[in-house]
């Protein structure tokens, strides 16, 4: 044969193959199907999966953009089901109080911050009483001698507590006969700490000015960087305003916001009855068609709503957030409509008010999906209550950040029915997993080992955290892509690696499918692709 005729076929082969706009080869690919199939290629064209089997995909596509994966797995894109995506980006203009072991070392922080950043208002986040010695709650007499004349407003890990100083409480009109339901100004002897619990922190949120249009849309950007480099192409953003949400949409209708959201409406009735009137908003990106509720509180600040008394403080079992009589009430009102109410429960009280009221509610409807957020602590007679229908949302590194002290504050015996998983899972077939980020990490792979191996980075506990309730690594991977679809209610369109799916995926140098224990926190993502885009890379062109 010629050197002519070799290339005369060549060209009559091209020819015959269809051009598509990516092609990903030799990788393991988790297609998260039906029936958990594996494949080695792919294909996508105009950002769908058009093809998925094995490396002859060559020989019946060609393009310009072809991906060698080494051997790497590929997963569907991560989902995380419950974060706040918009409060993430404004973090670096913030102090980081993450990680801190004392009172004196969050003060350290907010007095270096406060050295190159002379701002009117100081805000921080993420400190945690019971990661100190002195596991009580701060006072702000230092804050008050240290910052006399500027607020200083510093935000619990949970995003449930306020640590402000007096000035802060001044500006707000709060004195010691304040009062607010559904929340708590906690003092001591009669004279207020400036600890402020749950809807008590309204007051101080009134004094905190709006960010600019241009200050929110840095911070969403920002947020989008990191959710990419975590390997994350959908997230549940829960609980914004209309404001926030159009802004949303309008960046992403722009091209300048390309991450895809599920955008639940944080419940005030002006927004609430727009959506309503307006039904479900749902464009490639973006999907509006529920409601974020609260209940109660969290419980690391004592604000989760407990049927029995706190262990570590007679006589007190914590705070529900949303009047019992609300709660039903919006239940009812959404229960004849296409819109999913998404309900934080923490406590075992909170969670079975929030049950009582969906199972009322939705006795006539077959497939609404309403979820409970967090599910943490469920009281065994109300465990049954979950289902296809009310489906739990839960974040698994709660579990492995509230173990040190979780007995301690509500003793063993409600513990045992705490972010139980498998349990909860058994019930409704389906557990879509979130981080709560910013509260906590917002990588998708610590969700995943503190689901399946339920230690922290040190190995702690040697035998696992309440191991009965561990996840499956398979049953894992499906929590964090095909079940947070489902619950978003676009399982046709994500959360698999299937013909005709949008080709969200990633790619990461060690399979957390295979992998020992103690390789699968330090996986990295090496690449992660939207619609067939590469928006993250570590390794390709």
């Amino acid at each position: 044969m010629t050197k002519k005729t070799l290339l005369l076929l060549t060209l009559i082969f091209a020819s015959c193959t269809e051009q598509v706009d990516l092609i990903v080869y030799n990788a393991e690919v988790y297609t998260v199907d039906d029936t958990n199939s594996k494949a080695t290629s792919f294909a996508v064209k105009d950002g769908k999966f058009i093809y998925v089997g094995d490396d002859s995909v060559t020989s019946k596509y060609s393009s310009s953009n072809i991906v060698n994966a080494e051997g790497l797995p590929v997963y569907p894109g991560f989902i995380d089901s419950h974060a706040h995506f918009y409060n993430l980006g404004f973090f670096n203009d913030q102090v980081n109080l993450k990680e801190t072991k004392s009172f004196e070392e969050v003060l350290n922080r907010v007095i270096e911050f406060n050295k190159s950043n002379e701002k009117d208002l100081i805000i921080g986040r993420g400190w945690d009483q019971n990661d100190w010695d002195n596991k009580s709650f701060p006072t702000n007499k230092v804050l008050n001698e240290k910052f006399p004349d500027k607020a200083i407003v510093l935000r619990r890990i949970d995003g449930h507590a306020y640590l402000v100083n007096d000035f802060a409480l001044n500006l707000a009109g709060i004195d010691k006969s304040s009062r607010v339901d559904g929340g708590e100004f906690v003092k001591i002897n009669g004279k207020l700490t400036g600890v402020l619990i749950d809807n008590a922190m309204r007051l101080i949120d009134d004094i905190i000015p709006d960010p600019t249009t241009e200050e929110s849309i840095k911070a969403l950007l920002s947020a989008q960087e990191i959710a990419f480099e975590n390997g994350l192409t959908t997230i549940s953003e829960a609980g914004i305003s209309r404001k926030q949400i159009e802004l949303i949409d309008s960046l992403q209708k722009t091209g300048v916001l390309k991450i895809k959201i599920y955008a639940m409406i944080e419940n005030n009735s002006e927004d609430v009855d727009y959506y309503l009137k307006q039904g479900p908003y749902k464009t490639d990106k973006l999907n509006v068609r529920s409601v974020k509720v609260y209940a109660d509180g969290a419980l690391g600040s004592r604000g989760a709503s407990m049927i029995d008394d706190y262990s570590d403080r007679r006589g007190y079992n914590g705070i529900i957030r949303t009047p019992i009589d609300s709660i039903k009430n919006l239940a009812f009102k959404l229960a004849g409509t296409k819109f999913q109410m998404n309900t934080h429960a923490i406590g075992d009280n909170a969670n079975r008010i929030v049950l009582n009221a969906y199972r009322d509610a939705l006795f006539n409807y077959r497939d609404p999906r309403w979820r409970i957020e967090h599910a943490q602590v469920i009281n065994e007679e109300d465990i049954d209550l979950f289902s296809k229908k009310i489906i739990p949302s839960v974040q698994p590194t709660h579990a492995t950040s509230d173990m040190y002290w979780l007995y301690d504050r509500i003793g063993k015996k409600r513990a045992s029915l705490a972010y139980a998983y498998k349990e909860l899972y058994s019930r409704s077939s389906v557990i879509p997993f979130g981080t709560d980020f910013p509260v906590e990490d917002i990588s998708p792979i610590m969700t995943y080992y503190s689901a399946v191996v339920r230690k922290d980075l040190n190995g702690y506990p040697n035998e696992g955290f309440q191991m009965e309730n561990s996840i499956g690594r398979a049953d894992a991977l499906y929590a964090m892509t095909i079940h947070g679809a489902y619950a978003n209610f676009e399982e046709d369109e994500k959360g698999s690696i299937k013909v005709g799916k949008s080709a969200d995926f990633i790619i990461l140098d060690n399979d957390i499918i295979k992998s020992t224990e103690i390789r699968i926190p330090f996986t990295n993502v090496v690449a992660t692709f939207l619609d067939g885009d590469l928006v993250f890379n570590r390794r390709y062109n």
